[in-house]
């Protein structure tokens, strides 16, 4: 039986964070991806602290999609070492997990259209 998952990453550039959310959906890799409002980030690299602005997209998926959608944000992240997290729903609808996984079933390809944004622009 599938497991609804949400895997989160941060990506410093608004526009590559969207880059990486919406083509994630268009792949199938995930039903659903998020991207919040512009955070700050403090981490260590290469032993220097670091104080950045940043955006966390998390993706709504499947257990069984997730490999696929680390493997593919991995190749697209503009980090070297990019945040991956995978934190388990502990519980979902029964509708919402059917369309989680209608939505990221593996070899359905839909022709991506043009996104329309609810509310305004993204």
């Amino acid at each position: 039986m599938a497991n609804v998952v949400i895997a989160l990453t941060t990506v410093n550039d608004e526009s590559k964070a969207y880059e990486i959310a919406q083509g994630a959906v268009e792949a199938r890799l995930a039903a659903a991806a998020d991207v919040e409002a512009r955070m700050t980030l403090f981490h260590r690299d290469k032993g220097v602290l670091r104080h950045e602005r940043g955006y966390r997209v998390f993706f709504t998926t499947t257990a069984d999609a997730v490999a696929g959608l680390e493997a593919w944000v991995h190749e697209r992240h503009p980090r070297d070492v990019p945040q991956w997290i995978v934190l388990p729903a502990a519980a979902t609808s029964e509708r919402y997990l059917a369309w989680a996984v209608e939505e990221t079933s593996a070899g359905r390809q839909r022709t991506p259209g043009p996104v329309t944004p609810q509310g305004g622009t993204p």
